[in-house]
């Protein structure tokens, strides 16, 4: 199911969508009753290997569960899925931006990539916040080996779950003033976007922007989302 979903998604429009300003929506990514299986896995259980409370580390405030190997059979086919057909992307924007690293067509190799280098942690992660809970802009950068997206995909429903709590990017272009940017999502929808830098276009070629993410205030209830990130830790 999830990977007819993967499929039926118009991928030339969301590689378009990343060129033009770092991030895309992948709409209705995940069914209602999926979103809400992996809500429930939130709490104290062998799905995951560590819980994270950000205000512990500056991050903000709200928590996070890293997911344990072997992952839920649902983010597993969201990590796999989503990378083949991401992988091109990211080796047109190292193209662009003069890099050498290429990605493999598939996710297992990138793995072996990464786990020969020692980054053998698994970074799928479920995210809960609460009235109040925000997280800070930041990357999610855990080693040498950095795909260069991700993807978060909203389990909980705005305005009926919770209140507040937008997914908000900045951009950091070069001798320029940073730009905002406010990413609407519903329930099911999912965001892909840069995880560092990503080329744009100028008059005189391509050059780098920095980009950040994070959770603005929720001002009422409870909301989960699930970040798929490719690539694994230290």
């Amino acid at each position: 199911m999830t990977t007819t979903r993967i499929e039926a998604l118009d991928w030339a429009m969301i590689a378009g969508d990343l060129d033009r300003q770092g991030w895309g929506v992948l709409p209705k990514l995940l069914a209602p009753d999926q979103c809400d299986a992996i809500s429930g896995l939130y709490g104290d259980t062998p799905a995951f290997r560590s819980h994270v409370v950000m205000a512990r580390h500056g991050f903000g405030k709200g928590e996070y569960r890293y997911f344990s190997y072997p992952l839920p059979d649902i983010v597993q086919d969201l990590r796999t899925g989503l990378y083949a057909k991401l992988a091109p992307i990211a080796n047109a924007w190292h193209g662009r931006m003069g890099l050498d690293v290429r990605f493999p067509a598939t996710h297992a190799a990138f793995l072996e990539r990464c786990h020969a280098a020692g980054q053998r942690r698994p970074t799928p992660l479920l995210l809960q916040y609460v009235s109040g809970d925000y997280n800070c802009l930041h990357q999610d950068l855990y080693g040498e080996h950095v795909f260069p997206l991700q993807v978060a995909t909203l389990l909980s429903e705005p305005d009926a779950a919770f209140e507040g709590g937008a997914f908000v990017l900045t951009e950091q272009r070069p001798r320029m003033q940073s730009r905002a940017a406010v990413v609407p999502l519903t329930k099911g929808d999912a965001v892909v976007f840069a995880v560092n830098s990503r080329p744009q276009r100028g008059s005189k070629g391509d050059y780098r922007v920095m980009m950040r993410h994070g959770v603005s205030e929720l001002r009422s209830g409870r909301r989960h989302a699930v970040g798929i990130i490719f690539h694994d830790a230290h």
